[in-house]
């Protein structure tokens, strides 16, 4: 009898959020890719600490993990409507946003089907062998190998530095939910932050004023409390062929154009602004106050918290006037980046990282010096624009990214549906006259 032969698969996935739980479920009916999923918790969610009633998605559903790639898929969100009984009733409400509950169901209901997906499998270690494979072991010992990588592990939240070397019981948006009971206890709430989470979490506060007695306060740093932009000329920058042009641009182009398009993805959508609006009206006309403070071109420069509350020094940037504030509770809406894991530290001669650190991934979405061996999904904002984190843009990552571990065209790419040219025209590229 033969000895045992520990498999090595063609791709090994390393965390499952919707990007590679959408390469699963494309790679799924490839019959000649063997792949493997590997997700540290026993069960898949999706932003559970914002899990509001009433929160939909920024996008419509028809960027769910695999629609923009294949429509014909299974494991499309219409799919799963149709299997849980719920197509009809989507329908009827005619709305293209589905709740954010619902789509945190969609995403479970396709990893319990996948045979590729493996939940529970904290990956401790990753190293590249002498032949060229890689292998991850887990926490429960388990080692899986394979041919290349697919690295999903996604973005985590970011806290100012003041704010985590002064301790104290300060939350993140992304775990408001289970800090709600003891915020809505305090006698001042502030939110830092201006973006769709920041905004969610003052309207839920501000809806549950009336029953509390804590005076609510809400800061951000940018000069207004602005909408997302959804005009169409704009949503065509979230394109394959904008993602093209954004990569081939200078590292500090792309950073400018990156704090210019602010308003492209870390607004708050425009219907939520006015229910915030409606939300003071109908509280001051029942007479139910609020007791409520908006501050914008507000910057936080240090936090000193005492036990009991945090004190806050803030500058005011168009008046430029140093003020201060005393909360005893702390939301921050300040982001998340994306970051290189620690069990890739063994890896880190065989990436191609930039100066800060960051992944730089090329067309393909590969991040390693070898060519084509290891993948990332969300963490190429710096090489590929404010689409990286985009639902909308996916399925069309992972496509790309099937492709390249075929060798084939699995999955036609899109590579011109915008109107609009980026960069100079091909026809128009020509001498200036005064030169030719």
């Amino acid at each position: 009898m033969s000895a045992w032969t520990e498999p090595v698969h063609d791709v090994v996935g390393i965390g499952l959020g919707p990007f590679n739980l959408g390469l699963a479920a494309l790679a799924d009916p490839v019959p000649d890719l063997d792949a493997v999923f590997l997700e540290a918790r026993d069960e898949v969610s999706w932003h559970p600490g914002m899990m509001l009633p009433e929160s939909t998605l920024q996008v419509p559903f028809l960027a769910d993990l695999v629609t923009m790639a294949d429509p014909t898929s299974r494991w499309s969100f219409l799919s799963f409507l149709k299997e849980s009984d719920r197509l009809y009733p989507f329908y009827v409400r005619e709305s293209f946003y589905p709740l954010r509950s619902e789509y945190d169901d969609y995403l479970r209901w396709a990893a319990h089907r996948l045979p590729s997906v493996h939940l529970g499998r904290r990956v401790t270690h990753v190293r590249r062998e002498d032949d060229g494979t890689y292998r991850v072991t887990t926490a429960r010992g388990e080692t899986w190998r394979g041919r290349r990588l697919v690295l999903g592990t996604g973005t985590s939240p970011t806290l100012p530095s003041c704010v985590r070397d002064a301790g104290g019981p300060a939350v993140h948006t992304a775990g408001y939910l289970p800090a709600r009971e003891r915020l809505t206890s305090c006698r001042t709430v502030t939110i830092v932050g201006s973006g769709q989470s920041a905004a969610e979490v003052y309207q839920d506060l501000l809806a549950a004023s009336p029953e509390h007695d804590y005076d609510l306060v809400w800061l951000t740093r940018s000069p207004r409390f602005f909408p997302m932009e959804y005009t169409k000329l704009t949503l065509e920058l979230t394109s394959p062929e904008y993602s093209a042009y954004f990569r081939s641009l200078p590292g500090d182009t792309r950073a400018r154009l990156l704090r210019e398009q602010r308003s492209l993805y870390k607004g708050i959508s425009g219907d939520l602004v006015d229910a915030i609006s409606d939300l003071h009206y109908r509280l001051r006309v029942q007479g139910q106050g609020p007791r409520t403070t908006l501050v914008t071109s507000t910057s936080l420069v240090d936090a000193r918290w005492d036990g009991t509350s945090y004190d806050l020094r803030l500058h005011h940037d168009e008046t430029d006037e140093d003020f201060g504030l005393r909360t005893d509770g702390l939301v921050l809406g300040t982001g998340y980046a994306a970051r290189v894991p620690a069990f890739l530290d063994d890896l880190r001669p065989h990436l191609r990282l930039d100066e800060a650190g960051r992944y730089l991934a090329d067309d393909t979405y590969a991040v390693d010096v070898h060519g084509g061996e290891v993948y990332v999904q969300n963490g190429e904002e710096h090489t590929h624009g404010f689409v990286a984190p985009d639902l909308g843009m996916g399925a069309h990552r992972s496509a790309c990214i099937v492709n390249a571990l075929t060798g084939r065209e699995v999955y036609p790419v899109e590579k011109r549906v915008a109107t609009q040219t980026f960069g100079i025209p091909d026809h128009l590229r020509r001498a200036h006259p005064e030169t030719a």
